[in-house]
């Protein structure tokens, strides 16, 4: 008997171990654990990767290398490119100027917003001039009331709008960006009129929404603006202007 009580002691203290190693340790694991858990059963690429997130150097490189310019090169816009490359050529053959300093050119581009909301609340200024500033990549200059007009609520010195000029580079970004991106986002586009020469080969032209830049984000912003756009040129007649801004693909309708 005394055997028998000795042998069944041991017994009893497995089974309550048994029983202590499968009782609950903690929460159950999740369900990305449990993925884990069989990729490093298999063997496969989770078994020797680290517990956090997993991230594609891959591609952080390729777009590094995008991005970089080889040594001793400078960054030039492609409209720029494009302009010295095929526009000049073209504009030669079709007016047949003499001199190469004839051939017409972009001069600058002036950007102008109006803030008509300004005379109830004046800090929506600088909401505009913070969105001019991300489509011209350059901070403008506000523009204030010269008089007062009572009628219009509009006292001397009142900030009513931003206004910004384009040049070189950032001309040819800026006209590149607006004719293959901006104006295609246009709703109901349909070309821009061929009629807004000043007959000095200078264009206008107005865009009713200025978020059909993509540097603007719409849940960001506060209020719908339109603006003015002129695009200055150095041509001495309407005809040689439009074809000028044809040759960088300018939308005109026929």
């Amino acid at each position: 008997m005394s055997d028998d009580k000795k042998d069944s002691k041991p017994k009893k203290a497995k089974a309550g171990a048994s029983a202590a190693s499968t009782g609950p340790k903690g929460p159950p694991p999740s369900k990305t654990e449990e993925k884990r858990a069989e990729k490093k059963a298999k063997g496969g690429k989770g078994a020797d990767a680290s517990t956090g997130p997993t991230k594609s150097t891959q591609s952080e490189s390729t777009r590094a290398k995008a991005l970089t310019l080889p040594a001793g090169e400078k960054y030039v816009p492609r409209a720029k490119k494009r302009y010295h490359d095929v526009v000049r050529k073209q504009l030669i053959d079709k007016f047949a100027y003499k001199n190469p300093m004839q051939v017409p050119k972009l001069d600058k581009i002036v950007i102008n917003m109006g803030v008509g909301e300004t005379t109830a609340d004046t800090k929506k200024i600088q909401s505009a001039v913070r969105d001019l500033t991300l489509i011209a990549g350059q901070k403008p200059i506000i523009t204030k009331a010269r008089t007062a007009i009572s009628n219009f609520k509009v006292r001397e010195n009142m900030p009513l709008g931003c206004k910004v000029t384009l040049r070189k580079d950032r001309m040819y970004d800026f006209i590149d960006r607006l004719v293959t991106i901006a104006l295609p986002r246009v709703r109901d586009f349909r070309g821009v009129s061929p009629k807004s020469f000043d007959g000095r080969g200078n264009y206008s032209m107005g865009l009713k929404e200025h978020i059909v830049f993509p540097e603007i984000d719409y849940d960001k912003i506060e209020t719908v603006w339109g603006m003015d756009i002129t695009i200055c040129t150095t041509a001495r007649t309407d005809e040689e202007a439009q074809e000028l801004l044809s040759a960088f693909q300018m939308p005109f309708t026929k």
